[in-house]
């Protein structure tokens, strides 16, 4: 049998706004923009800016300022998902029209005892017409037509290996819009990844628990998932995730050589000043391109 033809390389960072970049983030952009280059594809920048209690104002132009002061220079025009909301609700009406979509008024309260783990009790008892609800995709007991969707999803990352789980088990039906009328991650990624053709996702492992709910959301609506690479996040000295809920600093923009090559020495990569971003990043991958890939792809 002849291989399968793998689609030109498109790969994406996808931000959400809600404070300047730090060192975590730089890390991470700077991972998935060299294993975009080093496969001669293209990188596409997107503000998931579909939470505004959480984001800042000016993060977003901020986070593109750091970008492009570490030469991290996107390819098309930026994407805003806050300009997006046609699109999901295309595919919402699509799932409810599919009968796998049900209303959910469950509180904080009544959750927080599940540990994650959604028990199906809006499905069973729904809630009075009028209330305001989440929405929540099925994963289990779904129509006919789509018999052949399995609930336990098993998937190879091209860093941490072989990954399965039951999503039934672990998330049970879960939310794709959410009570105070915003969309889900989970939706809004899926949808914006499928209609920029991403084939290549590099990004932090604090989201490879979301992943197979991704995963099964792509084979509901007939798509192929991209390849994932999750690579592990960068930790403060007490064992915490870098991020703004830790009050992670911002990179500073007039030290970006500098924070590159730590970046890169986070990376397990090594190399000397060489007088600029640009420099620095050229030569880089041009030695990836002619010897192995930033992160594995057997």
């Amino acid at each position: 049998m002849a291989p399968a033809i793998r689609s030109p390389y498109i790969g994406r960072f996808a931000p959400s706004p809600t404070g300047p970049l730090h060192f975590g983030s730089l890390v991470c952009a700077l991972a998935s923009y060299l294993d975009a280059k080093r496969h001669g594809g293209k990188w596409l920048l997107r503000i998931e800016d579909i939470d505004p209690p959480r984001e800042q104002p000016g993060a977003a132009d901020s986070i593109k300022r750091t970008l492009e002061a570490h030469g991290l220079f996107w390819d098309g025009e930026v994407r805003y998902q806050s300009q997006r909301s046609e699109a999901y609700w295309d595919c919402l009406n699509q799932l409810k029209k599919l009968d796998l979509l049900y209303p959910c008024n469950c509180t904080r309260a009544r959750l927080a005892p599940l540990n994650g783990r959604y028990d199906g009790h809006c499905r069973h008892h729904p809630p009075s017409a009028g209330e305001a609800c989440a929405l929540r995709l099925k994963v289990t007991d779904l129509p006919p037509e789509f018999g052949h969707i399995r609930n336990t999803i098993e998937f190879v990352d091209r860093i941490q290996g072989i990954q399965k789980e039951d999503i039934a088990q672990v998330s049970g039906d879960f939310v794709i819009h959410r009570k105070d009328g915003f969309f889900a991650y989970q939706l809004a990624v899926v949808v914006d990844d499928i209609d920029q053709g991403i084939t290549d996702i590099v990004r932090g492992d604090d989201l490879l628990d979301t992943t197979a709910r991704q995963i099964f959301l792509y084979q509901i609506l007939g798509k192929h998932p991209p390849t994932y690479a999750h690579i592990p996040v960068v930790k403060d000295e007490h064992g915490n995730k870098l991020s703004k809920q830790n009050h992670a600093p911002a990179v500073n923009d007039s030290t970006a050589e500098k924070n590159l090559l730590a970046a890169l020495d986070t990376l397990g990569y090594r190399l000397r000043p060489l007088g600029s971003p640009a420099q620095l990043l050229h030569k880089l991958i041009a030695d990836l391109q002619s010897n192995s890939a930033l992160v594995s792809q057997d």
